[in-house]
């Protein structure tokens, strides 16, 4: 009688909207490999400040399963489906699983995922911190955390040292009044 050897490979699942811990927790409970990437971040509120942990990837968990757990795992209650391409399932390969995972062992690297993707002349808003509300045009860009606005209004240029995620495109160009 001849064994079959199970292949197991890794796949990303999308998630029901904030549910990534719990689809975690289930997966985990039916015994299936899973792996949450998980930051820290300080939250904000009007009255503390405290840090918790937070999906690295929104609405993303990665499983190995072979054939056998495939339906089990986006059969799960918090589960929406598999990421596909073509209408499969893309496997991952275990390397960059295992690469994600030395990284994120790395405290000292502050991790940031954006999907902005920003560039000189874009007409942006802040929308967090001390310049919350500044409407300005990029500049420059220097580095993944610091920006040049100019205030036309204003004839000057501010260097912040801000996250690509505390500012929003404008749909349409600042408005500059003359006096």
């Amino acid at each position: 009688m001849k064994v079959l050897k199970r292949t197991y490979r890794w796949y990303a699942l999308y998630t029901r909207s904030r549910s990534e811990k719990k689809l975690y927790s289930e997966l985990e409970g039916k015994g299936i490999e899973a792996y949450l990437p998980l930051k820290k971040e300080l939250r904000v509120w009007s009255d503390r400040k405290k840090w918790v942990e937070t999906p690295l990837f929104n609405s993303y968990v990665f499983v190995r399963v072979s054939d056998r757990e495939y339906f089990d795992a986006v059969n799960s209650y918090w589960a929406v489906r598999y990421v596909c391409f073509e209408g499969r399932a893309v496997p991952i390969p275990d390397f960059q699983i295992e690469s994600l995972k030395i990284f994120l062992e790395d405290t000292r690297c502050n991790i940031e995922i954006t999907e902005n993707s920003l560039k000189k002349g874009d007409h942006l808003e802040v929308t967090f911190g001390p310049l919350k509300g500044v409407r300005g045009e990029l500049l420059q860009l220097r580095g993944r955390h610091r920006i040049v606005l100019r205030f036309i209004s204003l004839g000057c240029c501010i260097h912040a040292d801000i996250s690509m995620d505390e500012v929003k495109h404008l749909k349409i160009p600042i408005e500059v009044e003359y006096v």
